[in-house]
This record gives structure tokens, C-alpha cells and sequence, in this order.
């Protein structure tokens, strides 16, 4: 297991994708505790981008409860129907919101999160078991480039922490 990151000095997005996910799988490989993985994953995704809050909310119950993140203190419970996280969740798919504030029942946990992109993640048998959260405090700050970055990193947590 790696204890370091070696991220690219560059602005180049889809450079970091391509030398942070392989990094991600070396790290989560092998280790069974799911809320490690997740914290490391949220640490990762922060040290790398810089982004101002970086999490994961469970399903528990009928609801999503808060898990492993980085940045300031969040919503705690989100409804299913509630805000993106609960948007990704019902529609089961990667949901990218370039101002917070148009989004119809967003949550403002925070009031400087200005965009942000959720993806859901998926157990071994095709439902949603949590999704990751991802703002920033920059208005139309994410693109394809992190949806499809954010894409492959909830895969890996599938393939290595779900199956």
C-alpha cells in the first residue's frame, strides 16, 4: 500500500485522473474496511484537486447518511428526494450541477459550495449502496474531464471494497 501521492504539478485535470486512479486502486487493494478505503479515497481526491469538500454518503435505511470526507463539517441525513446527492442516488446516474444555486432543492450544507458533481456507487449487485460528493467553492469548476475521472474511482471502489 502506498502512503504517498505522486500528483503532477499541473492544471491538467485529466493528467491528475490518469496518475491518481491507478494510485487509488494501489491504495484500496486488499484492504477490507470499507470506512478506510472511503476516507482514503475522500483524501486522495482532495490532496490531488484541491476541491473544497470531498465525501461519501451511505445508504442507510431510507436514507443517506454521512460518511469519510474532507473539508468543513456537512449535512449530516439527505433524503433520497433531497438536493444532488439524493438526485444521483433516485436517478442512479452521475449528475454534474455548474451552479449550485439553479438547482432546483439543492442543500446548502455550505453556503461557499458553488458547483458540484455526485456519482453514484454501486454494489456488486447493481444498486446504489452511497455516492460521492464532490463541490467546489468555483462556479462551473467541473466538466466530462471529472465526471468521468469520478466515474472510474466509484468503479474501483465496486470492484475492490463492494464485491
Amino acid at each position: 500500500m502506498a502512503e504517498t501521492l505522486v500528483i503532477p504539478q499541473t492544471a491538467d485535470r485529466q493528467a491528475i485522473y490518469d496518475s491518481l486512479i491507478p494510485q487509488i486502486a494501489a491504495l484500496i487493494e486488499g484492504e477490507t474496511d470499507l470506512i478506510a478505503n472511503l476516507a482514503n479515497v475522500a483524501a486522495a481526491l482532495k490532496q490531488a484537486f484541491g476541491f473544497f469538500w470531498v465525501g461519501f454518503y451511505l445508504k442507510k435505511d431510507n436514507q443517506l447518511v454521512l460518511g469519510p470526507f474532507q473539508g468543513p463539517i456537512a449535512c449530516t441525513r439527505i433524503a433520497f428526494n433531497k438536493g444532488v446527492c439524493g438526485a444521483a442516488y433516485t436517478r442512479k446516474e452521475t449528475i454534474l450541477v455548474p451552479d449550485v444555486e439553479l438547482f432546483p432543492g439543492h442543500i446548502a450544507c455550505s453556503s461557499a459550495s458553488k458547483s458540484e458533481v455526485v456519482v453514484p456507487v454501486f454494489s456488486a449487485d447493481g444498486e446504489v449502496s452511497m455516492v460521492l460528493d464532490v463541490d467546489s467553492d468555483q462556479l462551473n469548476d467541473f466538466c466530462d474531464i471529472d465526471v468521468k475521472g469520478l466515474d472510474k474511482i466509484a468503479a474501483l471502489i465496486t470492484r475492490s471494497c463492494l464485491s
